[in-house]
């Protein structure tokens, strides 16, 4: 196959990729009769626009739970706010807080009270900008190597960062939620998050209508850690009711504006 033009050739890979198909490198520069440097340029190039993740060999194509945190921010605002807003009034003076990275949790951020002499910790680096901006709010970020799609460090480094917590409060972040509890796309992320339950006293979940129809493949924690599960308005009582039956408790945020 005659190799077309670099922009023309990463069109037709990004549409293998829109079409859920996984691309391998080798095979692509064989196809394209280029090298496999010039097909791993153009996976860079796609995995830095959001539209693949990055793996060994090749590239996956890029779904609702592995989309980078950037491209994620704006989706949905409004309803993601309309959770944080309920979220925020449970929130006590003083209270040591832990914002996992996540855009609903981003969301949290202009909604956190007012002088209440609040410590927020954070692994984002999203959530940690933005409660830099409040000058009443104190900010521990904890470091290590970001990852892209986290948005923000759940390596080691960090894992080992949050071992001398007390948290009063976590907002734990979600790709996933079902009757097993909460799921993670990323291995990482889910061991992160393990970690942050061992030293947190009460974990709350916001959850988007789509995170009960989500699958992740790591587990990050068990139902029964779950201390309050805040759902949208409109979340299918099929979807909420086997959950408030197991025994936690739900809070149905407003419709969002």
């Amino acid at each position: 196959m005659q190799s077309p033009l670099p922009l023309a050739r990463r069109d037709v890979i990004a549409e293998r990729l829109v079409a859920g198909q996984a691309v391998v490198a080798a095979a692509l520069a064989q196809e394209f009769d280029v090298s496999e440097d010039a097909i791993r340029r153009d996976l860079r190039a796609l995995a830095a626009e959001g539209r693949c993740r990055r793996v060994y060999g090749g590239a996956l194509p890029v779904t609702p739970a592995t989309q980078p945190m950037f491209a994620r921010i704006d989706e949905s605002r409004g309803r993601k706010e309309a959770l944080a807003r309920h979220a925020a009034g449970s929130i006590q003076a003083g209270e040591f807080l832990f914002l996992d990275a996540g855009s609903t949790n981003l969301a949290l951020t202009e909604f956190l009270p007012e002088d209440q002499e609040l410590t927020v910790a954070t692994n984002s680096i999203d959530i940690a900008a933005a409660v830099l901006r409040r000058s009443d709010l104190r900010l521990i970020m904890v470091g290590g190597s970001v990852d892209a799609t986290v948005g923000g460090c759940v390596d080691a480094a960090a894992v080992q960062a949050i071992a001398g917590f007390d948290v009063d409060r976590c907002f734990l972040g979600a790709c996933a939620v079902d009757a097993r509890g909460v799921g993670a796309a990323l291995h990482a992320d889910a061991l992160f998050k393990r970690a942050l339950m061992e030293v947190t006293r009460q974990c709350v979940v916001l959850a988007l209508n789509e995170k009960f129809k989500a699958r992740a493949p790591h587990r990050a924690c068990a139902l029964a850690d779950i201390d309050l599960l805040v759902v949208e308005h409109d979340a299918p009582a099929r979807l909420t009711d086997p959950l408030r039956a197991a025994g936690t408790a739900i809070a149905r945020a407003a419709c969002a504006t």
